[in-house]
């Protein structure tokens, strides 16, 4: 009976985090609003990640090569989950397995907006390998970290089933 239970309840929203260049501060963000919402979250990482003590947060560490960690997620994330990755591909990834990936900024990638977020990239980093673009994003801010809370607030709201 148990068993027929579980089949008919609907699957919990699970939240994902590509944790390797995630901002301290957005990962404290994850963490309250996974125990605030009993949603559980996994932080996914190549290096050790501390999490605090919750039966709704789980760290996985894999193994060092390159996109280890985007893979893993991809091969886990099902279809409306949500991942917080700056990673435009992985982010390409997520969106193709019908799931949500929004940037630690605040922005969501969209099947509308993912092409030319990796076009953009594929043109910076051409750029890069001539020597003619240096340098990285801006530095993270208090403006990102407000446009971030409130974006995943508001998609909380509208898709956590109560």
């Amino acid at each position: 009976m148990d068993q027929l239970l579980e089949a008919n309840t609907p699957r919990k929203l699970h939240l994902w985090v590509d944790a390797d260049a995630c901002p301290v501060v957005i990962k404290d963000m994850m963490f309250r609003a996974a125990d605030r919402l009993n949603l559980p979250l996994t932080m996914v990482a190549n290096q050790l990640i501390r999490t605090p003590p919750s039966p709704n947060i789980r760290a996985i560490q894999v193994s060092h090569g390159f996109d280890e960690a985007d893979h893993w997620i991809v091969e886990q994330v099902q279809q409306g989950d949500l991942v917080i990755t700056a990673d435009i591909p992985l982010a390409a990834r997520v969106i193709e397995k019908s799931a949500w990936a929004l940037n630690p900024r605040g922005e969501f990638y969209s099947p509308e907006n993912i092409r030319e977020r990796l076009n953009m990239r594929d043109f910076m980093e051409e750029l890069r390998g001539a020597g003619l673009q240096s340098g990285g994003p801006a530095a993270f801010s208090q403006a990102d970290k407000q446009a971030f809370g409130q974006a995943l607030d508001r998609f909380l709201a509208k898709n956590i089933k109560k």
